[in-house]
């Protein structure tokens, strides 16, 4: 008996003595992190999305207070981008501890075409994480909050579309549609629960840049 007990609290200690070098390495990431301080006038800035070294890490309004972005010391690209603008891109050097600020711009694109709210679809989205990012036709459009309830309905110009909802950590929901002028659509669902692996390419990896997707040919949503 005193033999098994000997062997469990072997193996409970050799387990738990692999978890120091890692516990080491994350403390001291920790303390030499530095941080990147987003600022802005626009309302249009706020509620666009931003991806660091090609992944999307949220809207600019979110990444303050307790949630400023923190970020390992190097380069960085940052790109912050919304249907209907240019993107807004700026390469960073975060230094340890320091911080860095960086001032948004969002310029409009003139090429944008809005919907006509005499003929366009509404659709409202009923979906949990509501700070899940929205994609049309694989294009950023905010954030589920914004599109929650009667008075804040997206405006989509009539016609075939398909919806991504994405966030990191969860299993990305999509839909296509094809909506007639002056419907009213509701999208509601769960986001489950996944992997980062399982994030989809959209806020993976590089995805069409605002300035081609804002033409007549490709039409996007608008609050």
């Amino acid at each position: 008996m005193r033999f098994g007990i000997r062997a469990i609290c072997l193996v409970t200690l050799v387990g738990a003595s692999g978890l120091f070098p890692f516990h080491t390495t994350v403390q001291a990431q920790k303390r030499i992190m530095g941080k990147v301080e987003f600022t802005t006038s626009s309302k249009d800035a706020r509620t666009s999305g931003v991806w660091i070294d090609g992944e999307y890490v949220g809207y600019l309004g979110e990444l303050k207070g307790s949630n400023t972005l923190k970020l390992l010391p190097g380069g960085h690209s940052i790109i912050v981008r919304q249907a209907g603008f240019f993107d807004f891109n700026k390469n960073v050097l975060v230094e340890p501890r320091a911080v860095v600020s960086v001032r948004v711009g969002m310029e409009k694109d003139s090429r944008f075409t809005y919907p006509d709210p005499k003929t366009s679809s509404e659709v409202r989205l009923d979906i949990q994480p509501s700070r899940a990012a929205v994609f049309l036709d694989d294009y950023y459009v905010g954030t589920v909050d914004e599109y929650y309830g009667v008075e804040h309905a997206m405006l989509v110009i009539p016609g075939k579309h398909r919806f991504k909802i994405a966030l990191p950590g969860f299993k990305t929901f999509e839909a296509e549609v094809d909506l007639l002028p002056r419907q009213k659509f509701a999208l509601r669902t769960d986001l489950m629960g996944g992997s980062i692996n399982d994030a989809d390419p959209v806020i993976r990896t590089e995805t069409p840049k605002a300035k081609f997707s804002v033409t007549e040919e490709s039409p996007v949503a608008q609050r």
